[in-house]
């Protein structure tokens, strides 16, 4: 894929940039190693200064950065600016909490025949970031913050289709005062990922992206036995139980099927319908869905924009005709608008199968499958039934099926009347072939730094 901004709403290729050559690449690299050895040791107050101040631009830039993040993906401008809030909340977490989540921890001395023992937190240097479009800004931010509140260098390969993304990410950085070369970006193929990655230069890695990707990067990683954290696919379930207001599960469940015009990992994909329930809840969510605007992106009134990518969309066509083909319904939506861009319309189908590749796969687009089920029991078995196990949802309102739910869901997050969605404050992560390591909070920022073991004799 060449290295391009291409406006999803009309197709029209906006930008091109020119691929690092080896020399620049090696060059950058270089950099890196060197700022690594001296921003480790950097006082972590002048960190948290140096996030405050990247926030504050930020926050200043919002339009802007707004619109930029509108023209290479396609989501709305409101979801853009809202975007850009997260990454300024992010900044400021880490630096009011990092420091905190840097100090050391002390052990039980006497134990063990010491004077004192105690885990220090240190940086391990340059990280490879693997980021991908479809939140191009926070999934690199809840990377770097992090990282370089740690005393970690950054280094960013996002995705192809949002370079101006990227590289304004490492004008934020400089600009908010970070030492030079502490945060890069790498305008470098995927091809290229493998030669970074082994480099001896660089410690570690993190992607966020496809099963593919991940099982490529995670394979290189362990070759060279380096650490790696891997946030891969995911067919979120939302499970609707009688009990609940379906008024209001209708509303989110919209929001998690649509939201970044359906393109992200913990949407919820899958709703599993307790029969009860069933009916007023499909009727309230297909007329909801139904009713939706979709558009231009930079319309207030639209609530849905294109897809990022024409291929996207026609995967998206693909996986909904094979269900059709194969027996499923479509209650609304399931055809193409005529025009430019890439749209695709809301679409809800009941009726899947096994036999039907939605079934087993990640349908990236705002593509939901109903099923209807007879108990929270039923309904567990077929969400465990999937390979990803990234988020998932349950709506009810007793408290014994949400201890069922909490203890048997195979999940990395378990989020209950509410929409599944990250935050800096709580760790974020999957299990099974959705990943494995976390992100977030201090569990996000330890992940990639060496929890050295110190004991002192008397």
């Amino acid at each position: 894929m060449a290295i391009a901004t291409t406006n999803p709403a009309t197709g029209e290729v906006v930008a091109t940039f020119d691929e690092l050559a080896a020399e620049e690449l090696e060059d950058k690299l270089a950099r890196a190693a060197a700022a690594a050895a001296s921003y480790r040791l950097t006082d972590v107050e002048d960190r948290a200064g140096w996030l405050r101040s990247a926030a504050d631009r930020l926050e200043a830039d919002t339009d802007k950065v707004a619109v930029m993040i509108v023209a290479e993906m396609g989501k709305t401008y409101r979801s853009a600016q809202d975007e850009v809030a997260k990454c300024v909340r992010g900044l400021r977490f880490y630096a009011e909490h990092g420091p905190g989540f840097l100090r050391d921890v002390n052990g039980d001395g006497e134990s063990v025949g010491a004077r004192s023992t105690f885990v220090t937190y240190q940086p391990i240097g340059a990280v490879l970031a693997v980021m991908p479009w479809n939140l191009p800004l926070w999934q690199a931010m809840r990377f770097a913050a992090p990282a370089l509140m740690a005393g970690n260098v950054g280094l960013l390969k996002h995705a192809s289709n949002v370079p101006r993304c990227a590289l304004y990410l490492e004008e934020l950085f400089r600009e908010a005062g970070f030492p030079e070369d502490v945060f890069q970006t790498l305008l470098i193929s995927s091809g290229k990922v493998e030669q970074v990655l082994r480099d001896p230069r660089v410690a570690a890695a993190t992607l966020t992206g496809s099963e593919p990707a991940g099982r490529s990067v995670a394979s290189i990683a362990g070759d060279e036995i380096k650490k790696v954290v891997l946030e891969l696919g995911g067919s979120d379930p939302f499970i609707v139980m009688p009990s609940t207001d379906l008024e209001r599960a209708t509303d989110v469940a919209v929001k998690a099927r649509t939201l970044n015009n359906g393109q992200s990992c913990i949407n919820g994909k899958r709703f599993f319908v307790h029969a009860d329930a069933a009916d007023a809840f499909i009727e309230k969510f297909v007329a909801k869905m139904g009713a939706l605007v979709v558009g231009d992106p930079m319309d207030e009134n639209t609530d849905v924009g294109p897809l990022a990518t024409e291929s996207g969309r026609q995967d998206v066509e693909d996986y909904v005709q094979d269900a059709v083909d194969k027996g499923a319904t479509v209650l609304v939506g399931g055809e193409r608008p005529d025009g430019p861009g890439w749209y695709y319309p809301p679409t809800v189908l009941v009726g899947i199968t096994p036999e039907m590749r939605m079934y087993h796969e990640e349908v990236f687009g705002p593509v939901a499958q109903v099923f209807v089920v007879s108990s929270l029991e039923e309904a567990l078995r077929e969400a465990n039934g999937h390979p990803y196990g990234l988020g998932s949802n349950l709506w009810s309102e007793d408290e014994a099926e949400r201890e069922l739910f909490v203890r048997d869901v195979q999940s990395g997050m378990a989020f209950i009347n509410g929409n599944t969605t990250s935050y800096p404050e709580i760790p974020f992560g999957g299990v099974k072939r959705s990943g494995y390591g976390r992100e977030l909070a201090d569990l996000g920022m330890h992940e990639f730094m060496n929890a050295k073991t110190v004991w002192v004799g008397e």
